[in-house]
């Protein structure tokens, strides 16, 4: 993912933001918020001949050292491009990246009624452990859960 690709980047996201169902944001970032507050690594874009098809990229879970093995991550695909493996292909990419730059521990928060998002990462290795009742209150006021997921490395602080 480059500064060319943030349109794209951006409008895929505010896509899913629009489904109600991705995250508590209620609009994209500038590009220069999510380039500021994204790690450099491990941001990935999937491209086919008709375009732009989805994007993951990772935040920090805090600045201190003892925890520079621990990321989250968010995933967005186009509502094109669903259901055609692109997550999956994107989620696998994203493991063996992190896995190579000594990452231990992957973490994501995901609704528990977005399903589909919940078993893409579930073949992908990771757990729920826990969820977070009421942790968050969408504009119209509805209380929203949110799922804990993490992804332990098999061969990173095992």
């Amino acid at each position: 993912m480059t500064p060319t690709d943030a349109p794209d980047v951006l409008k895929i996201y505010q896509d899913g933001i629009d489904t109600g169902n991705a995250t508590f944001e209620t609009t994209a970032p500038t590009w220069e918020t999510f380039d500021h507050t994204h790690l450099p690594d491990h941001r990935l874009i999937a491209h086919d001949d008709t375009g732009p098809l989805g994007w993951i990229a990772a935040t920090p879970t805090s600045t201190r050292h003892v925890y520079r093995g621990v990321i989250e991550h968010s995933i967005y695909i186009a509502t094109h491009a669903q259901g055609r493996g692109v997550g999956s292909a994107l989620l696998a990419a994203f493991v063996d990246s992190c896995e190579t730059a000594g990452i231990w521990t992957i973490q994501a928060g995901i609704f528990p009624d977005n399903t589909p998002s919940l078993a893409l990462h579930e073949k992908h290795g990771f757990r729920i452990i826990g969820i977070r009742h009421h942790i968050g209150q969408t504009i119209d006021g509805r209380w929203r859960d949110v799922a804990l997921l993490e992804r332990r490395s098999t061969t990173i602080g095992v």
